[in-house]
């Protein structure tokens, strides 16, 4: 008798498959990467304790024959039997997700990674949609978080798992990253929503540990950079940000805040170039334009304001953000009926959508 060993050791007789411990794999990563005493702090997103892995095997009723039958055993027990519902915030690791039976995309990700790499021959990972990217802003300063799916090699094929429910699949940019970057996307989406928050000191953590899991993760030093200038670090922020730009020179969320650290410090000159490099940039993200369209309402420059957001919606008619910035734009015109026309469209997309509601209560719907 002879056993293949893929993903997996196999015991005595082949009878039993033991998966690829790959969360132990990964602890011994972070040791090299951050030392072992801030390693053992490091929460490993998919890890499923022995609870849920087996309740997992008992809710699998049957052995799939392939792979992709597998795949949809997996999916059908999150949504059919766990009955998982999607909740913005917070971001979940896969075991919080299965416990509170809620989460974000990154949350079912991580349980849909955890649960798949329980079966024999599945081999799943993180993949980043690099077309579709979300931009958060409050004061002035971006805050900057990947769009991940789950991503799996069926027949040499490169299949995806999007879990936003709201959004058409559409994508055309993936780009796999490993269980390293997707600890940092996770500790950076704790961190982004340390900071809308307001907890300064959790999100300067949380930002610093994604930065030095993965010191290529553009996004992680954005976001660290916001929380340094938040606290008034203008100086450090800048260092920070000058960091991100040397993995990413063209990242406009990081262009956008030196801007706006410029300017408070003063620096007029260095500001006012790097406005003019951003207004300058061609860009397909819709947030970048709904983030533009709210900076002009600010200064007062409704028909410039329309103008941005009217361009995110050629760009996205499937994102609540551009509705919701319509609906902020016609209000500031006074066209209520317009505004009401755009709200309707942003609840339809998310009917739970904190912002949206506000303003459902403010026009009285």
């Amino acid at each position: 008798m002879s056993c293949l060993l893929t993903g997996g050791l196999l015991s005595a007789g082949c009878t039993q498959y033991k998966p690829f411990d790959s969360a132990g794999f990964l602890r011994g990563e972070f040791r090299k990467q951050v030392g072992p005493e801030l390693a053992g702090r490091i929460e490993v997103p998919f890890q499923l304790d022995e609870q849920v892995r087996a309740a997992f095997k008992a809710g699998i009723r049957r052995a799939a024959p392939n792979e992709p039958e597998k795949v949809t055993q997996v999916l059908d027990y999150i949504f059919d039997r766990l009955h998982l519902e999607y909740a913005q915030f917070p971001t979940r690791s896969a075991t919080a997700a299965f416990r509170e039976r809620k989460g974000n995309c990154l949350s079912f990700v991580n349980l849909f990674v955890g649960l798949a790499r329980e079966e024999e021959g599945l081999n799943p990972f993180y993949v980043e949609v690099t077309d579709y990217q979300r931009w958060n802003h409050q004061k002035g300063l971006v805050i900057s978080a990947g769009h991940i799916v789950a991503g799996m090699y069926l027949d040499g094929e490169l299949k995806t798992y999007d879990f936003l429910p709201y959004r058409p699949k559409e994508y055309k940019q993936f780009h796999p990253i490993d269980d390293l970057g997707a600890v940092a996307h996770y500790y950076n989406n704790l961190g982004a929503e340390a900071l809308i928050s307001g907890d300064l000191a959790a999100a300067r953590k949380l930002l610093t540990l994604a930065t030095e899991v993965a010191p290529r993760f553009d996004k992680g030093f954005n976001n660290l950079g916001v929380c340094l200038a938040r606290g008034g670090e203008l100086d450090h922020a800048l260092e920070i940000y000058r960091r991100g730009l040397e993995i990413d020179p063209g990242n406009l969320m990081i262009l956008t805040n030196m801007a706006r650290a410029y300017q408070e410090l003063g620096r007029v000159r260095e500001a006012a170039e790097l406005l003019a490099r951003i207004e300058g940039a061609n860009t397909t993200n819709p947030y970048f334009y709904v983030y533009q369209g709210e900076m002009a309402l600010a200064r007062g420059e409704t028909a410039k304001a329309l103008d941005y957001m009217v361009r995110a919606l050629r760009l996205d008619t499937e994102t609540p953000e551009v509705h919701l910035g319509l609906v902020k734009v016609y209000l500031a015109l006074g066209d209520r009926e317009k505004a009401r026309h755009f709200l309707d469209r942003a609840l339809k997309l998310n009917a739970t959508d904190k912002e949206a509601l506000k303003y459902a209560r403010m026009l009285g719907k």
